[in-house]
């Protein structure tokens, strides 16, 4: 029995093995018999397009492609400006195809070219999803995409959705860095392999409690075999300075490796002018009053590596291995504040002026390593994926400031110097497991967990400088050690039918945390456990009316440098200090929408947000400082109703339009004013209007012409003044569609600076802003190889990453 068994193997793997390792090989000509380089081939089962094999004509047209089964597939032959030319074969044996001609696409076809195309939206049950790709933004960098995005704000102080910060993700990877560092990520590196960028204003449970919405850039799948790169570069004008952005991608695409690495350096100088104005009071009298003139300038040359190797194991498993690395080095980065400030007393006469010089001198490094396995189970899109990741994080900071106080008449009554020297380092550990499971056709169940691990070194040393000595002050000196611990579940449930879809899923958190302040010999720790559940339903009334709700429960963790207790003096009249008790923020948040035709789109919104934690300046009116203190405000608290719509107006005219009317409402403990509980609040208006012009016939020159309003809104206990900007950009494509040119003015009447008004009980002081918002922009990009191919790239997960500096 037991020899039949053995006989039966060794005839069916004999019967496997003759089955493996067949080919087919052809060639590509045109209508003259001239052979086409770098032809798109791809070989499929049928037309089922998730089974295939790829591969790119040589120099002579000529193509292979191996390993196949003996099998029936279908070859899709294609390049730009032929008509594609589809062929069934029957492989069971190795087969040499006659030349493959591809027939010129007609003339009158031009005026559809794909670089034409619009974007689009569309909403799901979870999200909404704007489709970007090939559109006339693609050759935008990806932050210029984000501003065109529905329901999306970008200005000067970051990105939001709903009046809150978003989690950015690409291709549903985490990007951990800072805000400031997102932004100068996306605005470093091309958008021409973006395909669509969803906005999740109430994630589901397979995205981290931590933060609101999520932005999710998903990129291009590629399909055939090659190589591509591109260069770009930007080059931007200021009233000041010029800013610089300079870099490279290259992507790798063969029969078990795909690989993809990215550069980019961006020098840059940016200019601050900013006029301070505090009354500083007592019994309701105003008894001193400062006005300050300040002009900062930071240096900076941020250097940006991105790379992801993805190796295919067999059609079951994958492995990848990514990593995002970014250098700010001490040697390119510098910031100086010059400042006069000038103060009178209460009657209005000149007492005195002291100026300040802070000089500081920054170097950081931000890498992140991640390793991730996919492995496919035996139903169709059922598979399980683990992934571990690290972060090591670095921060070193010497500042120097120096004060020279003077009499009215311009003689000096003193001197005053001091030196800090402050650092953090931070190490972070995850691991994740996620497993996706389709019920039948229309349900899908998904879940997972994750373990995080943070353990986070502040320490600062400040030095008092008198006749070019150094004398540590210890009262002002201090090392803060941080540790947390989170362990994650989760679970997801989706169902559609034939007008409904269902998303619902809960996600439950426990954390532990222990700060210990070394100086002080104080050791704090807490501990909690949270849930937060998701819903979202949709209902398609008919083909012209669909209506929607979304419900989820979110939590803000402090970011790290908000714990740290010790005093960072900014000058001898102004400090930040943290908070190592800060409570995690929990929001809870409720959409109720309608959709018409597809293209208008109205929102109602609710959100609740408890213990938010937030800087607040508060002026000590006894010691004449400004305290800049991380602290818990009691709550916040927004409601409004948001309209979308994106609609043709001309075959060559679209038009994007969001508003929102919106009500913020902010109650906080006033420290310095008997610690009373003090609200503010606002009604506001945000608007955006995007205009997309094409010209010419085959549609390679553009326009966007911008135009934003923003009404006075409040801030915690400030108000923040009303903005507007136009921006108009042309861009001219070349040769056929491998290279952009682009050139535009932003903020072109400079009207986007702004005033900040903090004004109540016995806290007075009003900011007023300017940058360089109105500026002349350049850039250029160019696409080699098979650029057709689209790249792997990747960002790692680790939400944990946000709370860095």
């Amino acid at each position: 029995m037991m020899r039949k068994i053995v006989t039966l193997f060794i005839y069916l793997f004999s019967i496997v093995g003759l089955s493996q390792g067949l080919k087919i090989k052809g060639k590509v000509v045109d209508t003259k018999n001239n052979p086409i380089a770098f032809a798109n081939i791809v070989v499929s089962i049928g037309t089922n397009i998730s089974d295939y094999k790829g591969t790119i004509s040589n120099e002579t047209g000529d193509f292979e492609i191996d390993n196949l089964e003996s099998k029936k597939y279908t070859l899709n032959i294609s390049f730009l400006g032929y008509k594609t030319q589809t062929i069934e074969v029957q492989v069971d044996k190795n087969i040499s195809l006659n030349d493959v001609v591809l027939q010129d696409e007609e003339q009158e076809l031009d005026g559809v070219l794909i670089v034409a195309k619009k974007p689009t939206v569309k909403r799901l049950v979870d999200r909404l999803v704007f489709n970007v790709e090939n559109s006339t933004l693609s050759n935008n960098n990806m932050l210029d995409v984000l501003k065109h995005t529905p329901g999306v704000m970008v200005n000067n102080d970051g990105i939001s959705v709903k009046h809150a910060s978003p989690t950015i993700y690409i291709n549903d990877r985490k990007v951990h860095l800072s805000t400031t560092e997102v932004i100068q990520l996306l605005e470093s590196m091309p958008a021409n392999n973006i395909k669509s960028i969803e906005v999740i204003s109430s994630p589901p449970a397979k995205y981290e409690a931590e933060g609101g919405a999520v932005l999710n850039f998903i990129t291009s799948k590629n399909l055939v075999s090659g190589y591509n790169g591109s260069v770009f570069g930007n080059f931007k004008q200021g009233f000041e300075f010029p800013k610089y952005s300079v870099g490279t991608s290259h992507f790798f695409k063969g029969e078990k490796i795909d690989a993809y690495v990215n550069y980019n350096i961006s020098p840059r100088r940016d200019f601050r002018h900013t006029d301070e104005f505090i009354n500083f009071i007592d019994n309701d009298a105003t008894t001193s009053s400062w006005e300050t003139d300040y002009n900062r300038t930071r240096k900076s040359s941020n250097q940006n590596i991105n790379s992801n190797i993805d190796y295919t194991i067999n059609e079951n498993n994958i492995l990848s291995f990514s990593a995002n690395l970014m250098f700010l080095p001490k040697s390119g980065t510098e910031t100086d504040i010059n400042s006069l400030t000038e103060v009178y007393g209460a009657t209005g006469v000149l007492d005195s002026t002291f100026n300040t010089m802070n000089t500081a001198v920054d170097k950081t490094t931000n890498a992140a390593f991640t390793l991730d396995y996919v492995h496919k189970l035996n139903q169709d899109g059922e598979q399980l994926s683990f992934s571990v990741h690290h972060t090591n994080f670095n921060f070193d900071s010497d500042q120097v400031v120096n004060t020279e106080y003077l009499f009215p008449d311009k003689s000096l009554i003193r001197n005053n110097a001091f030196e800090s020297l402050s650092s953090q380092d931070i190490r972070l550990y995850t691991g994740q497991v996620d497993y996706e499971l389709p019920i039948g056709d229309s349900a899908f169940l998904e879940a997972g967990g994750k373990a995080s691990f943070i353990n986070s070194e502040s320490v600062i040393d400040r030095f008092l400088i008198e006749n070019g000595t150094r004398e540590q002050d210890f009262t002002n000196s201090d090392t803060f050690l941080y540790d947390e611990a989170n362990l994650a579940l989760y679970g997801s449930y989706s169902k559609d039918w034939d007008n409904w879809s269902l998303k619902t899923g809960l996600r439950t958190e426990y954390t532990t945390i222990e700060g210990n302040s070394l100086s002080e010999n104080q050791t704090n720790k807490s501990d909690y456990i949270k849930f937060f559940p998701t819903f979202h339903i949709m209902n398609v009334l008919n083909e012209n009316n669909e209506i929607y709700f979304t419900y989820n429960k979110s939590i803000y963790r402090p970011r790290y440098s908000q714990l740290n207790p010790f005093k960072f003096f900014l000058s001898d009249n102004s400090y930040n200090t943290g908070d190592p008790n800060l409570k995690p923020q929990i929001d809870d948040s409720f959409t109720l929408g309608y959709t018409l035709n597809s293209k208008y789109t109205f929102e109602l919104y609710y959100r609740n947000e408890n213990d938010p934690s937030i800087q607040i300046t508060f002026q000590d009116n006894d010691s004449k400082l400004l305290k800049n203190i991380d602290t818990n405000i009691d709550r916040s608290i927004s409601y409004g109703l948001d309209f979308t719509t994106f609609t043709p107006v001309m075959s060559n005219w679209d038009v994007y339009a969001y508003s929102s009317l919106f009500y913020y409402e902010n109650r906080f403990t006033a420290l310095e004013s008997n610690s009373q509980l003090y609200t503010t609040d606002k009604w506001s208006v945000y608007l955006q209007m995007v205009n997309y012009f094409s010209f010419l016939k085959d549609k390679t020159l553009t326009a966007d012409v911008v135009l934003t309003y923003i009404s006075p809104l409040v801030n915690g206990p400030s108000e923040v003044s009303n903005r507007t900007g136009l921006d108009i950009s042309f861009r001219k494509t070349f040769w056929n569609n491998r290279a952009s040119l682009t050139m535009g003015v932003t903020d072109i009447f400079n009207t986007q600076n702004f005033t900040q008004t903090t004004k109540y009980l016995n806290q007075d002081i009003l900011l007023n802003s300017r940058i360089e918002n109105r500026m002349f922009t350049l850039g250029f990009n160019y696409k080699f190889g098979n650029f057709r191919l689209q790249t792997n790239k990747k960002d790692i997960e680790s939400i944990e990453r946000d709370r860095l500096n």
